[in-house]
């Protein structure tokens, strides 16, 4: 039960986000809204959950995971009540932000439940396990979310945030034990998070983690009112454009964790900073001719998604095991980092939307790249292959 718990923490933390976009026309439709201030309900739930990070790493290194998990989750389910029943946009603004804030505390800190309690190797093969189980639910995510949106409107999908938050918070309260808290108590100012920073092993490692998660997020943020409003894809439909994504990662995770162990982990990585070479290949084409077929512009972002599948699940828990110590710090300060520089991408991208792919398309290629640049910077640094090879 406690792992069927971190399960439902991993999967309410991925459809926050997937579960409710298909609803952005209905959403621009009923408060009158431009692009912009519709990106804005992601961004500022992003905004939120970063805010709401750096505290949530040093509370959980000080007082333990469970009271700051089950805090969290009642700031969720405070801001999903407001949601389904906002008369004004800016009420819906506001509950979009306490969910970003109550999210982030079982979004960080499932993980680390696991970390607390296996080696590395082991926590390697559960994250893929988690990742592929979580990652096939989100998949399903958006298009449960369009035939929700399209039976029970734009209110439908936040109900159902609503009554999953509220699933997940009896779920810990009753399975989630309490840890033995540290002897040393980790200080709670900004200064306990300087080590993070002066690590350079660690800061390469966060910024190939943060880099690598953008171009996804773009997309998911953006395709709503691409395919939907300037593609001409139906509600019925849109989910299994956005859906494939998270499905493919998914199993890919699920198959990736049973052969992590099997081959060397220097060479997948160098295998997987090819495939994000074919996937700069595949959007950029895609780019250049702005195409405006669906189906193709899915499928240029597939071989991206399966090149994240490697260094997701070998790289995220070594960046962990780096300072034992701070785990709850080091996943904030990636989570938050993540979440801050894709909204600021999303509202750039919602800035200069002109209706079609092209301008999307440059934003996740200049991402890619600098992921791209990153990983081979990983695979270059002895200290950081000497740890993976242990």
């Amino acid at each position: 039960m406690l792992l069927v718990a971190v399960i439902l923490m991993d999967l309410l933390a991925g459809i926050e986000f997937d579960l409710f976009v298909p609803s952005f026309p209905a959403l621009q439709s009923q408060f009158g809204l431009s692009p912009f201030w519709v990106e804005a309900l992601l961004s500022v739930n992003f905004i939120g959950y970063c805010l709401s990070l750096f505290f949530v790493g040093g509370l959980a290194d000080r007082y333990g995971r469970k009271p700051i998990i089950l805090l969290g989750l009642g700031m969720f389910t405070l801001g999903s009540l407001l949601c389904p029943w906002a008369t004004s946009y800016s009420f819906l603004f506001m509950g979009r932000f306490l969910q970003g804030v109550g999210i982030a505390a079982p979004a960080i800190l499932s993980f680390l439940i696991i970390a607390d309690a296996y080696p590395l190797k082991k926590q390697q093969y559960l994250m893929a396990m988690l990742n592929g189980l979580m990652n096939v639910s989100v998949g399903f995510a958006p298009v449960v979310g369009s035939y929700v949106a399209l039976y029970f409107h734009w209110q439908g999908n936040f109900m159902a945030l609503l009554l999953l938050g509220v699933l997940v918070l009896v779920m810990t309260a009753c399975f989630i034990p309490h840890y033995p808290l540290p002897e040393k108590k980790e200080t709670l100012s900004w200064r306990g998070y300087v080590p993070l920073f002066q690590s350079k092993p660690l800061m390469l490692l966060m910024s190939h983690f943060v880099l690598m998660c953008i171009p996804y997020w773009i997309f998911v943020g953006m395709s709503p009112l691409l395919y939907m409003k300037s593609l001409r894809v139906s509600l019925a439909h849109f989910g299994y454009y956005q859906g494939i994504l998270a499905l493919v990662f998914g199993l890919g995770s699920l198959g990736f964790g049973l052969i992590i162990h099997q081959f060397e982990q220097k060479k997948i990585l160098y295998f997987a900073s090819q495939i994000f070479i074919v996937s700069l290949i595949t959007i950029g084409f895609t780019t250049l001719f702005d195409s405006h077929n669906p189906l193709l512009i899915t499928l240029a972002l597939l071989p991206f998604i399966i090149g994240q599948i490697i260094p997701s699940n070998i790289l995220y828990p070594l960046s962990l095991n780096i300072l034992p110590e701070a785990k709850g710090k080091v996943s904030a300060v990636i989570q938050g980092s993540r979440l801050l520089l894709t909204a600021l991408s999303l509202q750039l991208a919602g800035y200069f939307y002109s209706g079609s792919f092209q301008s999307i398309g440059v934003l996740i290629l200049g991402f890619i790249l600098m992921a791209l640049m990153t990983l081979f910077l990983v695979i270059k640094n002895r200290e950081l292959m000497m740890l993976i090879s242990r």
